[in-house]
């Protein structure tokens, strides 16, 4: 599991990908101080998960990112990554 935290997208990301078999990222895509639904994408390309699943969104004004723009980027980048959005308190088993 790959939990990204409050960050931005950053080249040595590409190096998760290559070193670990990632199975589930956890990912921001609120764009306010951390990666928007575009750079998420990328990151999930670059990073090559199993799973995906957005965090940090629709919970402030300012943080404008939504799980549909988020997936809309990743079909766009022809990313094969399966995308699980949850309800806050929901969960997901792998």
């Amino acid at each position: 599991i790959y939990h990204a935290g409050d960050t931005g997208i950053f080249a040595t990301m590409e190096l998760l990908g290559k070193m670990y078999d990632i199975e589930i990222a956890i990912l921001p895509i609120g764009g306010h101080f951390t990666m928007g639904p575009y750079e998420a994408a990328w990151a999930t390309k670059i990073i090559n998960p199993k799973v995906v699943i957005p965090m940090h969104y629709q919970t402030f004004p300012v943080i404008s990112g939504s799980p549909e723009e988020f997936e809309k980027f990743l079909k766009e980048l022809n990313v094969p990554t399966k995308l699980v959005v949850l309800k806050p308190g929901e969960k997901y088993e792998f």
